[in-house]
Order: C-alpha cells, then sequence, then structure tokens
C-alpha cells in the first residue's frame, strides 16, 4: 500500500477567481465624463468556468478569439431552443387559439450561421468548437483519456487556429 500523500488537495477558491476589467452595464453616454460613471469596471470572474475564460485568462487567446467563441457559444445556445420543460397541467387550452411555432425565426438564423461556421471550420474544426465552446468540454476532455501534453496543446493550437477562422469570417479584429 503506498504512503498518503503529505499534499493536501487545493481547494482555495481564490485561486480561481481573477480580477478582470469588464464593461460598465450600466454605463450612461449621457453623463460620459463623469467620474463616477465609468466605461469600464473591475469585476471578479472564475476562470475554471470553461476552456475559453481560462485561456483568455493565461493569455493563450486575444480579445477577438474571445469574442469570437462567445459568439459561436450563443448561436449554439440558441439553436438548443428553450429545452425541456415541464408540462402545466393548469393550463386551459382554449380551441381556435394559435398554434406556437416549432422553430423560430431566430433559431433558423442561428442554425444558418452555424451551418457557414461548419462550411469555414471543416468537420474536425467545427467538431472541436462545438464541443469546447458550445458544450462547455475542457481540452482534456476533448482529447482521449490518458493522452500526452503533446496532444492537449495541438488541440490548444487547433482550437486558437479556428476561433481565428471565425475572427476572419464574422469581421472581428484579428490579432496582427
Amino acid at each position: 500500500m503506498p504512503a498518503p500523500s503529505k499534499r493536501k488537495p487545493t481547494t482555495d477558491p481564490h485561486r480561481t477567481l481573477r480580477a478582470v476589467s469588464v464593461e460598465n452595464p450600466f454605463y450612461s453616454r449621457a453623463h460620459a465624463g463623469d467620474p463616477t460613471n465609468p466605461r469600464k469596471i473591475s469585476a471578479v470572474v472564475n476562470i475554471r468556468e470553461s476552456a475559453i475564460t481560462t485561456m483568455a485568462a493565461r493569455g493563450r487567446i486575444d480579445v477577438a478569439q474571445v469574442a469570437a467563441a462567445d459568439r459561436f457559444r450563443r448561436l449554439w445556445e440558441t439553436m438548443g431552443g428553450k429545452g425541456a420543460s415541464a408540462i402545466d397541467y393548469g393550463r386551459e387550452y382554449v380551441d381556435g387559439g394559435k398554434r406556437s411555432d416549432p422553430i423560430t425565426e431566430r433559431q433558423m438564423n442561428a442554425a444558418d450561421g452555424l451551418r457557414r461556421a461548419h462550411r469555414a471550420l471543416g468537420d474536425h474544426g467545427y467538431w472541436l468548437v462545438s464541443r469546447i465552446c458550445g458544450e462547455g468540454y475542457s481540452i482534456n476532455e476533448v482529447v482521449r483519456p490518458g493522452s500526452s501534453k503533446r496532444a492537449k496543446l495541438n488541440a490548444a493550437n487547433d482550437l486558437r487556429s479556428c476561433l481565428d477562422t471565425l475572427c476572419e469570417m464574422w469581421n472581428l479584429v484579428v490579432k496582427i
């Protein structure tokens, strides 16, 4: 039987939190010069929320790549619809009422955006971006179990190049 480890697991929540500068949601252009109305404010972000936030916090991807990943995630979540909802037994159905449309125009536009992204990225690139940006997988979960560090680094490099492709497709600013 191996000796017990002397190291305690790191469960310190402050290691996963980091202060970042974000746009002020309450910013008003009417009071632009006022010192109580800053354009950017500091906020605390959980860097382990997703692989994208982790890579952005470590400086592995730039702002345009984060914007491309966020846009892809919004399209992915829009296509998912509202998901499974509970049955409301108390709701009274009225004859002659308007039937709801099973798919909205917003969902069709999101599907078109994802279709264009699939054409631009190819099968492997779309699979990688949809797993990490859409479904929230980590880099370690995308590569095969027991893979080497090189496989994880290759997956991260592939993700960065795919995000650059999405930046070009959506006319986001790409690093020079």
